[in-house]
């Protein structure tokens, strides 16, 4: 009877811990809006994209492959009808330059998105407030998907449309004799 008892304690507690670290786990996912860190310190910068795709608030920012800092807000600009995209850069990479671009990338063949910043060659840096103005949407892959299937079947109409009204293909190919 007293092994149950134990038994029992033990099951109890171990649920408890799972409990814990499932509550802890979910505060440190970007998309929660939790974090029980502090906020990092770094300068902000911005972006507008006709499209982002399916990016999130926590993405990485990259350039070269190296990770420069992170996406802290998504939000519509009503007046130009763009998704505005904040940037919070680590206070070591403060010598971007002001004329580069950014561009949606997705890691792997269907991962992530993340912001790539590819370097301009201006003299003067990006810093707090600055906007990147040279931007690549995100390559949606349902969207590519639908222009390779509407330009196929165009093709195919078109053939169809152009082919010959039936009867002799002008074939100068002799014709065999059967033999008799």
């Amino acid at each position: 009877m007293r092994s149950n008892r134990g038994i029992e304690i033990g099951t109890g507690l171990f649920v408890v811990l799972g409990f814990i670290a499932l509550l802890f786990l979910t505060t440190q996912l970007p998309s929660s809006g939790l974090k029980l860190a502090s906020t990092k310190a770094g300068y902000h910068i911005s972006a507008a994209f006709d499209n982002v795709g399916d990016l999130k608030v926590g993405s990485p920012v990259t350039m070269a492959g190296v990770n420069l800092g992170e996406v802290e807000s998504i939000r519509i600009d009503w007046t130009t009808y763009k998704a505005n995209v904040s940037m919070r850069i680590d206070p070591q990479y403060n010598k971007i330059p002001d004329d580069s671009d950014a561009s949606i990338q997705t890691q792997g063949l269907l991962g992530g998105k993340y912001v790539g910043i590819g370097a301009g060659g201006s003299n003067t840096f990006l810093k707090e407030g600055s906007q990147i103005t040279l931007t690549q949407s995100a390559l949606v892959l349902e969207n590519l998907i639908n222009k390779f299937f509407t330009s196929q079947a165009s093709k195919g109409a078109d053939s169809g449309s152009s082919g010959s009204t039936g009867g002799d293909t002008g074939s100068s190919a002799p014709k065999k004799e059967s033999a008799k």
